[in-house]
């Protein structure tokens, strides 16, 4: 086979097509400080600033060899345009949600018109635009999305909406439609503006925080909404042990999915996408091998990974900012050494 970019090699494996090698990158976040320190792009400010969160972004092709461009580096930008107070970190600390909505502003919650003009979005439309014209067709350009249920519990209150989906569902049911058309049109407009693939990212989406009958008959309706209206390629991620949902989420019309190290069967994980013609992207560990971990380590993951089928080998889930950018260049090494040997 010809050698081809990296953005056509992601195009053809996300259309389940066969390709000269399995592409290695993240559909996570990710901004470790090696990586900030090299490319001179800082958090905070790279959150906040187009031309920096674009340097950082594609830092990690240019240090570490991915064969993605990943950003933004948090999961609060529709929360923050969507009236939520934030906490916007530090170099070492992911912005966070400090407060959300009152239960009346919830109850009267509608998408607002200038939508797209609010909070940092206008930020990151502007850095999907540099990015493009930075890496052309060249890379893949990711753009990670909070899904619904983060949206909204981000909103709520994580405490407050684990209360209402026992006691006032009607609350739920509207609020995950606000914020699921909040993710169509935001990632919509990023794929406007220069990226080509979503990754609609959930934690509270995880068996260990929501049970999967409510993962059927809550999400995955509205999972099918966004993945039957995005404008380009489509990843949906979700955190923790997800074997339970696995067989459910394979069905939302996504691409692929991305799942981390907790998945305790991997290869039916894999088994089970691809006879739903879906990838299945991950699962180097980010706790463990990645942050705390030898290169040797994550070579032998990455090893695992690959023999098991893995589609795009790339972390389980978000990076840590401590994490050493040697053991980022291993699952590259791994990555070429397995199509050596």
């Amino acid at each position: 086979m010809d050698e081809i970019t990296p953005k056509e090699r992601m195009v053809r494996v996300l259309k389940g097509k066969t390709v000269d090698k399995t592409p290695v990158g993240s559909f996570t976040s990710m901004s470790p400080v090696d990586l900030m320190e090299l490319s001179g792009s800082q958090r905070p400010e790279a959150d906040r600033d187009s031309e920096k969160m674009a340097t950082l972004a594609i830092s990690a092709s240019k240090f570490a060899g991915f064969e993605t461009v990943r950003y933004p580096f948090d999961m609060v930008t529709l929360g923050e345009a969507l009236g939520c107070e934030i906490d916007i970190g530090t170099k070492k600390r992911t912005p966070s949600i400090t407060s959300g909505l009152s239960e009346e502003a919830i109850r009267e919650l509608e998408l607002p018109e200038d939508f797209l003009e609010n909070g940092r979005i206008p930020t990151i439309l502007d850095a999907s635009r540099i990015i493009k014209e930075e890496v052309k067709d060249e890379l893949p350009i990711i753009v990670g999305v909070e899904g619904p249920i983060d949206l909204a519990s981000n909103i709520a209150d994580i405490k407050t909406f684990m209360k209402w989906l026992l006691k006032d569902r009607e609350i739920v049911e509207k609020l995950l439609d606000v914020c699921t058309d909040a993710c169509i049109e935001y990632a919509n407009a990023c794929l406007k503006h220069g990226a080509d693939t979503v990754c609609i990212a959930e934690a509270v989406a995880s068996p260990d925080l929501l049970p999967p009958n409510d993962f059927n008959n809550l999400l995955k309706p509205r999972y099918t909404k966004i993945a039957e209206n995005l404008e380009g390629n489509r990843v949906l991620h979700v955190c923790g042990k997800s074997d339970k949902i696995i067989p459910s989420m394979v069905e939302c019309g996504f691409n692929g999915i991305s799942i981390e190290e907790n998945v305790g069967d991997f290869k039916t994980a894999v088994e089970t996408a691809h006879k739903n013609n879906n990838i299945v992207i991950g699962n180097v560990s980010t706790s463990q091998t990645l942050y705390n971990g030898t290169p040797e380590q994550v070579i032998s993951e990455s090893f695992d990974c690959l023999e098991n089928g893995v589609d795009v080998l790339a972390p389980g889930c978000g990076i840590a900012p401590e994490s050493p950018l040697a053991n980022l260049k291993a699952m590259v090494q791994a990555r070429n050494e397995y199509y050596k040997s």
